[in-house]
């Protein structure tokens, strides 16, 4: 197999649609067909097959998924590698929440494509911590923002980069008076994905008070999940880089709230066995002068 039919294969993995993938790669869709006979034969399995209209990946073809995915990232590199200071090139695909993507990040990537242009981004949304986790050891992530207690763990370096504060938020025309967190047994709770540190955080503090609310409502959207504290729906536990500016605006009211738990931090994770390119190593300096300076 070549690089050519890995990523061939890549891109029709990724549209399911061999049409669509001879566009983006400018192929007649005759040799896309070809290219991916051409690698099942080499594999010895079928990687797609056809369910009526639609093209699905077999269970071969998920795996292969992974391995195209690093073969080609490792040509990537090796030939950045072999170019030398002439000319930064190759991907750097980022794991990270909609809270650092929206709240954090543009000014760190503005600089970033200054220092490094011709590297191409790729952002993959974690909405878990659990899972950029799990992306960052099986590969699919050369780097991730993880919002976590703890500074290392097993294969994954993880530093320390800003402690979060936590805000519990409510609209401040919200019909009951709250004073402390015990009221909050009769609330409504608008909570992120399961995964996520600091929902994990507040639903045990509650737990250790003895206080079990019935009312939750799970979101998979920290926007969404702001919008509806604006519109009076229930209370939620955000970091405060998300909900400063409504409660500047006096959109959103902050309950006094002070958990007896370990404080959380944004880390930057990578795994300790990951090739540390150029591109790589310039965003993991970046984000530590951009993030921890402020």
């Amino acid at each position: 197999m070549d690089i050519k039919q890995l990523i061939t294969f890549h891109h029709a993995a990724s549209t399911l649609n061999f049409t669509q993938t001879a566009k983006i790669l400018n192929f007649a869709q005759s040799s896309v067909t070809a290219q991916i006979k051409g690698l099942e034969k080499e594999v010895g399995r079928p990687l797609f097959e056809r369910l009526g209209k639609k093209l699905v990946l077999t269970e071969a073809g998920i795996q292969f998924k992974n391995y195209a995915e690093k073969m080609i990232r490792l040509s990537e590199e090796a030939i950045e590698a072999a170019q030398g200071e002439e000319e930064l090139t190759g991907s750097l695909t980022i794991g990270a929440q909609e809270s650092q993507c929206t709240y954090r990040l543009p000014s760190l990537l503005k600089e970033y494509k200054a220092s490094f242009p011709k590297v191409k981004l790729i952002f993959r949304p974690a909405h878990s911590d659990e899972m950029a986790r799990k992306q960052l050891m099986e590969g699919e992530l050369d780097v991730a923002f993880i919002m976590d207690k703890s500074s290392q763990e097993g294969s994954l370096r993880m530093e320390k980069l800003v402690e979060e504060e936590l805000k519990l938020v409510i609209a401040p025309d919200y019909p009951k008076k709250l004073l402390t967190v015990s009221d909050l047994v009769h609330e409504t709770l608008l909570l992120t994905e399961v995964g996520c540190s600091y929902r994990d955080m507040f639903k045990d503090y509650l737990s250790s008070e003895g206080i079990f609310p019935s009312n939750q409502i799970e979101f998979g959207s920290i926007e969404a999940i702001k919008q509806c504290v604006i519109a009076g729906l229930g209370i939620a536990l955000l970091p405060k880089m998300v909900v400063q500016k409504e409660l500047n605006e006096g959109k959103m009211r902050e309950l006094p709230f002070t958990p007896s738990t370990p404080p959380l931090f944004t880390h930057l994770a990578w795994h300790k066995d990951k090739q540390m390119t150029k591109p790589l190593g310039g965003f993991i300096e970046l984000a530590r002068e951009k993030i921890k300076s402020g």
